[in-house]
């Protein structure tokens, strides 16, 4: 099966490179039916690349350890689960299932506009085929997963801390984000090329660019509950170099979403959604750098190799491309429409886009500093939490006034009439909820106090929206309350799910403040029946013991919970040792208290086995995180809020893409 493998990869290849050339002549000259081939070729490349994936996990299921990447990432032990998702464990097989669903993207998002938007298609196809061709490339000649050996008894295992439920949908849904950005991203080099000036770009791709960004926050916030309760340290976020390399295309994409409001309602901007887009796009491709070149040290990236400098390569590439188009097309992009006042929605979205970005490019030092001080100084020089920590209280701060304020101010020109009438509920809320929380003596810092009052700030003018918009409902005749809200939302799913995703960032705010401000941690080594407290809880540490399942022994410490004199659990932290892969893992114990929506994590950092059997226990208690959490459910309704179709909303494209369509003036 290898062979058909290699052979489904490389009609993949000329299939992309056919996209790019012929699709790229087609829409230069205006072959309508060169045009069209093209577009099957982007099409049937998806085909081509499934082929390849499904030999490549048959290979993987089958346990086929002729496959050398088989051998390299699953054993006989290994769990049907793991094994399927081995097919993302590694190197060539995840760049496999980048093509895999880059081509999926390509292929329906060409037939979906093939009517609506046929001339935009038509550049679109060659700069999709481009990036295919270029990951298609990659895998036929630089990195193949179908490299074939003799057959060993056994393969040498999948990495333990990929041995985690979380493993098995936090990857797939990264790429939906990354390789979801280039959809947008190709509509905007499109539009450029075709010299379309109109939004029409932006409309056509506003699910796309919307089910990349959720698929990437969700899949963060996976990655970031699997490192909570897999890698052992009980936290969630490390600032590591591929959790920024994640984070950064989400923060630009954040900033584009916002910016192209004030476009489509003002006409404004349109350099910089360009701009936007293309950077969410890069620091995609950037991320993909990351973790295949080596270049950094992180838990999540890959063995060194010679792939990191075929993906800076192309970074280089779309970048200047990119910029070279939009310098090309300024003229087009200009626009005649001027900010009418400082206090209107369009200067908060622009204030956000401001901090996003700058957020964004930070974070990107942060990143890309170290690898530019060892090439000008010989020794890399990395920037600690305290850096990142600074500049997301800069910048995350300001952002979040800034979520409670837009609602409440009108496009164009807001008066201060209406602005004092519209803040003085949400902030004498916010007012109130500062005054209690220091008289209670809670809040931490000032930081702290300021995060809480701002995120009531936040959800006080989200609920006054609602609350204005529901009664106004009301007002036009619906026949009760829950009527009329659930027509408010339905008629203007974009901006309330919009507020609905709002509501979930002031959660993840709240979560991390108050897991990092209120948060406690202990740590002792203690003989058995010994005890220690954090908290509030006493932990007695009870026995040891060992148990054995496929390919893993589990070793445990039991340790009892008590709280106020009596007992309320048992915890049983520890480590399990991999035998196929000769490694081993810490095991966190997490308890669950719903009063404070916390956590009390216990880790067995050192367990002795013999003599006195002494552990050394580390206990955090961390209230407020399941918050954050909790932020990832309701930030998936408010996208599903967004995301679902409206008949309304769909009548008013068809009426924009007709105007679009309309002859330009020469």
């Amino acid at each position: 099966m290898a062979p058909l493998g290699r052979a489904a990869l490389a009609l993949t290849l000329g299939l992309a490179a056919y996209a790019l050339v012929a699709g790229a002549y087609a829409a230069w000259r205006g072959r309508r039916r060169l045009a069209l081939s093209a577009r099957n070729a982007l099409v049937a490349a998806f085909g081509t690349t499934l082929l390849a994936s499904l030999i490549l996990l048959g290979a993987l299921l089958r346990h086929d350890f002729s496959f050398v990447y088989v051998a390299e990432h699953t054993s006989r032990q290994l769990g049907t689960a793991y094994r399927f998702s081995a097919f993302w464990g590694g190197q060539e097989g995840s760049l496999l299932l980048w093509l895999l669903v880059l081509t999926g993207y390509a292929a329906a998002a060409v037939l979906l506009n093939r009517r609506s938007a046929p001339d935009l298609v038509a550049w679109v196809v060659p700069v999709l085929g481009g990036l295919a061709a270029f990951f298609a490339f990659v895998l036929v000649f630089v990195a193949t997963p179908f490299a074939t050996q003799q057959a060993p008894p056994d393969g040498a295992g999948l990495n333990p801390s990929l041995q985690n439920p979380y493993m098995l949908a936090h990857p797939p849904l990264l790429y939906l984000g990354y390789v979801g950005l280039a959809v947008p991203w190709a509509f905007g080099m499109g539009a450029l090329l075709a010299r379309r000036a109109d939004e029409r770009w932006i409309v056509a791709t506003r699910r796309w660019t919307l089910l990349a960004w959720t698929a990437l926050g969700v899949g963060q916030l996976l990655g970031s509950h699997w490192a909570y309760v897999e890698v052992g340290w009980g936290g969630f976020f490390a600032w590591d170099p591929v959790e920024n390399a994640a984070l950064m295309p989400w923060l630009a994409a954040t900033a584009f979403l916002h910016s192209v409001m004030v476009q489509e309602k003002r006409g404004m901007l349109k350099v910089w959604n360009v701009i936007l887009v293309s950077l969410a796009f890069w620091l995609s491709l950037f991320g993909t750098f990351l973790t295949r070149s080596g270049v950094v040290n992180s838990i999540h990236s890959f063995a060194q190799s010679s792939i990191g400098g075929w993906f800076l390569g192309a970074i280089a590439v779309t970048a200047a491309f990119s910029l070279l188009l939009i310098l090309t097309r300024l003229e087009l992009l200009r626009t005649e429409t001027k900010l009418e006042s400082l206090v209107s929605r369009e200067v908060t979205f622009l204030y956000n886009n401001l901090l996003l970005v700058a957020l964004a490019l930070t974070i990107l030092w942060g990143v890309t500093s170290p690898i530019v001080t060892e090439l000008l100084n010989g020794v890399p020089t990395n920037k600690h939490q305290g850096y990142y920590d600074f500049f997301l209280r800069i910048f995350g701060l300001p952002l979040l006034f800034l979520m409670g304020v837009a609602p409440l101010l009108a496009w164009r020109r807001a008066s201060w009439r209406s602005v004092r009438a519209s803040f003085a509920i949400p902030a004498a809320v916010a007012v109130a909820v500062g005054l209690v929380l220091v008289a209670l003596g809670e809040g931490g810092s000032l930081l702290g106090l300021l995060a809480y009052t701002l995120s009531a700030f936040v959800l006080a003018s989200i609920g006054y929206e609602f609350v204005r918009g529901t009664a106004a409902r009301r007002a036009l005749g619906e026949p009760s309350w829950l009527r009329a809200f659930g027509s408010l939302v339905a008629r203007n799913r974009r901006r309330y799910g919009g507020y609905v995703v709002h509501a979930a960032i002031v959660l993840l705010a709240l979560g991390i403040a108050g897991s990092g401000v209120s948060g406690t941690e202990r740590g002792r080594l203690l003989q058995p029946g010994e005890s220690m407290r954090v908290a509030g809880y006493t932990l007695t540490y009870l026995d040891q013991t060992v148990s054995q399942r496929p390919n893993v022994t589990e070793l445990r410490v039991n340790v009892a919970v008590s709280r106020g004199g009596h007992r309320i659990g048992t915890l049983h932290p520890g480590k399990n040792a991999y035998l196929a892969e000769q490694q081993t893992s810490n095991e966190m114990a997490i308890r669950h208290d719903v009063a404070s929506l916390g956590d009390l994590a216990v880790i067995a950092d050192q367990i002795n086995q013999t003599g006195s059997r002494a552990v050394y226990l580390k206990a955090l208690a961390k209230p407020l995180i399941n918050l954050i959490w909790i932020a990832g459910f309701v930030f998936v309704l408010g996208s599903a809020i967004t995301l679902w179709p409206d008949a309304r909303e769909q009548r008013r494209l068809a009426d924009r893409y007709d105007e679009a369509l309309a002859p330009v003036a020469s």
